[in-house]
């Protein structure tokens, strides 16, 4: 697995980029990780995900991980974009899209934007497919939410809570997998230019209702394209209903809930994830629309109900 720094319209952004000597097909698979997490969400799956054969690629968005954090657009459609622009500048013409949390709306935005580059879905606690969210995000669009977090999540308090848990540690205690994800997730906050990009990319998606952006109207337009949803059981950020409704939304999609787990299957179940994944690309083909497709599914009447 290579790690490398790319330059996009003057801007870096970290990749992890894993190529196989003897690729067994032209395809790849890009791995989208979710709000204020980065590629090493991935870590225990990115090396089972290299011996599928195929070419996988897992970048740090733009405002996370070691990416630059600009005063910029953190939109989806911007977000899509950049994942067009690495996809291309590294030569892939065609990738299986599998994004977690936040990286699974911007996979289902990628879909919608550029769907001859998109193989595939895989949607992993995904973001972008109903109103109800937890309200620790939702709290990201009140007035002062800003000044809160600065005050909650600061080098200062990422101090003393590392010297809590390595405490803790001595005491023989531990946190579960998930949970030691999801801190991870909130340290990156510390920063206060990631810190900003949450709140932009939080407020442009989510206000007090819940989730503003749903890509629900447009799912008819993925029929052709193989949907693979994994969800928690458990989640408390993003409800399992929402993957239920898409998959009844989607009847040749297929739906996986693990029991006993949280917001990151890829994390707490890496082997089982692994495993659906590697199922999911040797049973489906790719789907590779044209303009063309799109334009006949736009102009059908009765899209999915």
């Amino acid at each position: 697995m290579t790690v490398k720094t790319l330059t996009l319209h003057g801007r870096r952004l970290r990749l992890h980029d894993h190529l196989p000597h003897a690729s067994e097909s032209d395809e790849a698979v890009v791995l989208l990780h979710g709000i204020a997490g980065s590629a090493e969400t991935w870590a225990p799956v990115l090396e089972r995900c290299a011996r599928l054969g195929r070419r996988v690629l897992a970048l740090d968005l733009p405002g996370h991980g070691e990416s630059e954090a600009p005063r910029a657009d953190y939109g989806l459609g911007a977000l899509a974009s950049t994942v067009r622009d690495v996809l291309a500048v590294s030569g892939v013409r065609h990738a299986t899209v599998v994004g977690h949390s936040l990286g699974g709306g911007i996979a289902l935005q990628f879909a919608y934007q550029f769907p001859e580059m998109c193989d595939r879905l895989v949607l992993v606690g995904s973001a972008g497919l109903g109103p109800e969210v937890s309200p620790v995000l939702r709290a990201a669009a009140l007035p002062g939410a800003p000044a809160t977090m600065a005050l909650a999540v600061n080098r200062v308090t990422l101090a003393l809570a590392r010297a809590a848990a390595r405490l803790g540690r001595r005491l023989g205690g531990s946190l579960k997998t998930e949970t030691r994800e999801l801190v991870r997730h909130f340290a990156s906050l510390a920063d206060p230019a990631r810190r900003r990009a949450f709140l932009f990319i939080a407020r442009s998606l989510i206000d007090l209702r819940g989730q503003r952006a749903s890509a629900v109207d447009k799912l008819y337009l993925a029929e052709a394209v193989p949907v693979l949803l994994v969800w928690g059981e458990r989640d408390p950020l993003i409800p399992v209903a929402h993957g239920r409704r898409t998959a009844a939304l989607l009847p040749n999609s297929h739906l996986t809930v693990l029991e006993n787990v949280k917001h990151f299957p890829h994390v707490a179940e890496p082997d089982r994830f692994c495993a659906l994944l590697n199922e999911f690309l040797a049973e489906t083909a790719p789907a590779r629309l044209t303009l063309d497709d799109v334009v006949t599914r736009l102009t059908t009447p009765e899209p999915l109900a």
